[in-house]
This record gives C-alpha cells, structure tokens and sequence, in this order.
C-alpha cells in the first residue's frame, strides 16, 4: 500500500493506544511494588482499562454521530492524553485506577471510527489492508513503545512511562489535526439504526468471537512478565528482548492477516486461530527453555494479531448498513476479552496453579473460538458451497 498520509495519522493515535493498553502489563512488577498491592491485584488495572473500553465505546460513538470525523478522533485523542497525565501524577492504587478508566474511554471509539475512516481512504478492495495498516500502529507499539516503556519504568519509575504516553498524545492531536480530510459526520443512519444492527445475529456472533480471541491472547500476555522471570529465569534485559520479540511477531501478523482476508476471512479465522491454540499448548512445556520460548513468542505474536483485521472486517461486513457503533464495539468486544482473559489468568494463578497452567487455559479459550467458527453458519455454507462447486 503507498505512502498514506492520513492512514499514518491514524497509525500514530493507534501507536499511543497501543503503548497505554500494553505497557502496564510489562510494569506489573513494578506497579505493584511501588503502589504496595499483589500481581493479581495490579492486573485489575488491566481489566478496569479493559471494561472502560467496552463501556465506553457505544457511549462515546452514540453521542457523538454528529461530529465532523477529524474533529471527533482529535478529541478522542484528548481524553487520551488528560487520562495518561492524571496516572503519570497518581500517588496511589485508586487514582491510578481512575486514570486508567478516564484514558480507556477514547479506546473504542477511536478504532471504531478510525476503521471506518481507514476503509473510505482506499477502494474497497484494498479495505482489510487499509484497516490493517491503521492496526499497524498498534503492532509496532509492541515492537518499540511497550518495550521502551518497560525499560523506563525499572530505570527511571513506572510514572515515567506515563508522562511518556501523554508527551505522544500531543504529537498525535498534531498529526490527526494536519493529516486528516475535513470527513462531515455521517448523514445516513441514527442511534436507533445503530442499536438495531448491532442486535442482529451475525453481528453478535462476530463480536463474540472477538471475545473469545482476545481472551486467548490476554490470558497469557497480561502475566508474560512473571512467566519470563518465574519460569523461564530471565533477566529484565532478557523480558525487553521478548517484548520487543512479540511486537515484531504481532506486526507481521497484522500484515498477514489483513492480506489474507482480503481473500478470505473466514479461512484466515480458522488458520489462524488453529495455530493460536497449538502455540500456547507448546508453550506451556516450553517456558524453562529460552529457545524455545523465544521462538514460540515470536510465533504467538503472529498468530495473535492475524486475528485483528478479519475479525475487524467480520463485524464491518456483517453491519454494513451502520457500522460506525459495530466496529467501535469490536473493540471493545476484543478490550472485554482483555479483561476475560487477564481475569482468568489471574484466576489460575490466584487457585495456586503453576504459571504453564495460563498459557494451557489460553489455548482453551482460542479452541474454543476455533470450534465456535466452525460450527458458525456462515462456515457451514461455505463448505457447502464448496462442495457444491467439486
């Protein structure tokens, strides 16, 4: 795809997000130390984060329908940056669980809307790459900004990382408010029509299949700091090395996931999911080992984020009529797994079960959204048809 001003803008508002999202999950430590609270605990400031996002996806997208769009995505961007500087001044676990949530509140909303704004940049064959290359931001906060933001935070303090994130909040406002078409507000459709659709079967079968991906991803990324030191007996250095590791895996995947459902979505799904659940199986056994584990992280970072842009297209498709509410809501259907996923997670470790049991409660959740796809209607027509077709 060329050079694309505005889908670099909504590149970068992904990139901030994705540093907010992640970068508490490689603090974990760090946080709870500092703030006097236990790992589990800590983790609750990720599925807060999380339950924000689901929560305030349909508020922020049904109450503002009638903003112009560039000036819609530079306010969401805004709530994201006063939300990064009241944790960057949190003194204690409770205002940083506030901040958390006030930042969650443009999660939704800004991936919804800035969906739909990267798919009306380009042809319409070309839109789960251009919903691909906005989710590219996010990847690559995983190669660079999570891992920075690691380093940062045992160097120089967790609040570091935050002032950080609210310092590329500006930048972000900057890029959106130079890069982005004056878009007026959609004319067709209102809040009713958006609650009708998202009510529709398919609709929330593809949502619910987002929650069953992003669990599988969070169960075990949430605590992939602790399992690094506990388990495989790295280094701090060694942890960074493996974010970063992960990122890269997660940008590839992206990419590949939108390429392939460009030619098919379901079958991407189920590829990808398939392989999701063989990985967190073998990762389990394979935590002692550095090698191995290297690998297998980079592999799961593929397979996690090929996931994204089918996913994202599914719920675009299947509520073409009035999309705007539906996609911002699959992002928070995928922030609710987030938080199902992190929740669980700590549930295992919370019942005194070693930390290869997380990665092992992972893989059934990506079975089960494997199985949930291939029961699914639409799948069984499609081999119908194929077989049809011999």
């Amino acid at each position: 795809m060329k050079i694309n001003p505005p889908l670099l803008a909504l590149a970068a508002g992904a990139f901030g997000i994705g540093v907010t999202e992640f970068a508490p999950m490689g603090l974990l430590p760090v946080i709870a130390t500092d703030l006097g609270v236990s790992i589990p605990a800590a983790g609750l400031l990720i599925s807060a984060y999380a339950i924000g996002v689901m929560l305030g996806a349909p508020l922020m997208t049904l109450t503002t329908g009638r903003l112009p769009r560039r000036t819609l995505l530079i306010g969401l961007a805004a709530i994201f940056t006063v939300g990064n500087l009241i944790a960057a001044l949190s003194s204690s676990y409770s205002m940083l669980l506030f901040a958390r949530i006030i930042t969650s509140l443009n999660h939704g909303a800004f991936f919804g809307v800035g969906s739909i704004v990267a798919a009306s940049l380009v042809p319409p064959q070309r839109q789960a790459g251009a919903v691909a290359a906005m989710f590219m931001g996010l990847t690559i906060a995983n190669v660079v900004g999570v891992p920075l933001a690691t380093w940062a935070g045992e160097v120089k303090g967790w609040r570091s990382a935050f002032w950080g994130i609210a310092a590329l909040g500006v930048l972000i406002i900057a890029a959106l408010r130079l890069t982005l078409p004056d878009m007026p507000a959609p004319t067709e459709g209102d809040a009713r029509s958006e609650l009708r659709v998202l009510m529709r079967g398919p609709v929330l079968a593809a949502l619910g299949l987002t929650v069953v991906g992003a669990s599988a991803m969070f169960t075990v990324f949430t605590y992939i700091t602790p399992i690094l030191r506990d388990q495989t007996h790295g280094s701090i250095g060694f942890v960074t090395a493996m974010l970063v590791l992960y990122g890269v895996g997660l940008t590839i995947g992206n990419w590949l996931g939108g390429r392939f459902a460009d030619r098919s979505v379901d079958r991407t799904l189920i590829v990808t999911l398939a392989a999701l659940t063989a990985i967190l199986i073998a990762f389990a056994f394979a935590m002692p080992f550095a090698g191995p584990t290297a690998v297998l992280i980079f592999l799961w970072g593929i397979a996690s984020f090929a996931l994204v842009p089918p996913l994202q297209v599914r719920v675009m498709s299947a509520a073409a009529d009035a999309p705007n509410l539906a996609s911002s809501m699959n992002i928070g259907a995928f922030n609710l797994g987030n938080a199902i996923g992190a929740a669980l997670g700590g549930a295992v470790i919370a019942a005194g079960l070693s930390l290869p049991f997380v990665a092992i409660a992972g893989a059934f959740a990506s079975g089960a959204g494997l199985l949930a796809i291939l029961l699914s209607p639409r799948a069984a027509a499609a081999r119908a048809a194929n077989l049809q077709s011999l």
